[in-house]
């Protein structure tokens, strides 16, 4: 017989959760028990899992010593008070918020980018038995720039990610989607989510801002991307918009690389690159963008391939990404596939 895990996910009923769920089923991921978790708010729902509905309990009642891995789909206040009572049960934790993405004892991972980090987890898996999935924003921009810094390595990076409002859950989905109806009616445009009006807007900061200037988004980002990569030299300089798009991160990246690298030769990698979709014929209406290619779709889409006129050894990428299903959800389940080769 197949061996099968037992599998709880925190967050079943949001937009990571509800994906996360449906790529068990589409990947034939070998799940024994179920056990969707969320809030006490939305606990009693039912939620589909090949053919059975499964009730959704409250993750404050649930006994994690129930089910082998635990995946939390949730905000950093969730997973800083149930992971650790996760892990102390045995549970081995995925989690996408960023509570323990610094810690030098948990595993930042993706999978087309760093799947060595999984052998390093192993070694300490009794120390903390926790593997985090980075934030949506650099898991697109690292499978897109992960060749090229194989090739010939990354100096400095100089990205600006034009966010979608799922960024921010259903919530952000329901804000774009009230105001842009109560503008087209000519009515106010209601605000609860988003510091000022997001639909027909771009907005440049929607959260308090550190001691430099910089977002905390941007800075996770920057120390996200020196972890996965293992490399403290490679200079980042992010710049994160809220867009007023539904689903898809945007991002226009500029690096500047030890080495020269022709577009061409780029272009050659990324045709070869795991998880990355090329579409760079300069045709103006192929170019990937977030509602046409991105939305519903698994891969990290890479357009606009060009040599940078200002550097010479300068690149600029344009780069798409489903955040909910890329971003979040498949790289969550690609771990929990890689967990299994290591013997979870």
């Amino acid at each position: 017989m197949n061996k099968t895990f037992d599998v709880a996910v925190v967050g079943a009923t949001g937009l990571v959760g509800e994906a996360l769920v449906s790529f068990l089923v589409d990947r034939e991921f070998p799940v024994g028990h179920f056990f969707p978790l969320a809030s006490v708010r939305t606990a009693g729902k039912k939620v589909g899992l090949s053919g059975k509905y499964h009730t959704v309990k409250d993750v404050v009642d649930f006994d994690f010593s129930q089910v082998d891995v635990a995946v939390f789909c949730a905000n950093d206040e969730v997973s800083a008070e149930h992971v650790p009572r996760a892990t102390a049960a045995g549970c081995v934790v995925i989690d996408t918020s960023t509570q323990f993405a610094d810690d030098d004892d948990v595993a930042l991972l993706i999978p087309e980018v760093n799947p060595q980090a999984i052998t390093g987890y192993a070694q300490r898996k009794e120390e903390r038995n926790i593997i985090v999935s980075p934030d949506s924003a650099t898991i697109q921009m690292l499978v897109a720039l992960k060749p090229i810094y194989d090739a010939v390595g990354i100096e400095r990076i100089n990205v600006v990610s034009y966010q979608a409002v799922t960024a921010s859950g259903k919530s952000g989905m329901d804000e774009l989607a009230s105001q842009t109806i109560a503008l087209l009616n000519m009515q106010d445009a209601k605000r609860k989510i988003f510091p000022q009006q997001i639909a027909f807007n771009v907005l440049p900061q929607v959260t308090i801002a550190e001691e430099n200037g910089y977002l905390p988004c941007e800075m996770k980002m920057l120390r996200a991307t020196q972890k996965i990569l293992a490399d403290d030299d490679i200079l980042i300089n992010p710049t994160t918009v809220q867009a007023p798009v539904f689903f898809g991160h945007s991002q226009a990246v500029h690096v500047e690389t030890g080495a020269k690298l022709g577009a061409d030769e780029a272009r050659d990698l990324l045709r070869e690159a795991p998880g990355v979709t090329l579409l760079d014929d300069g045709e103006p209406g192929n170019s990937p963008t977030a509602v046409t290619h991105a939305t519903g779709e698994d891969a990290v889409f890479v357009g606009r391939v060009r040599e940078d006129i200002s550097h010479p050894c300068g690149l600029s990428l344009w780069v798409v990404a489903d955040n909910v299903r890329k971003g979040a959800a498949l790289n969550c389940v690609q771990i929990l596939e890689l967990l299994v080769k290591e013997g979870l």
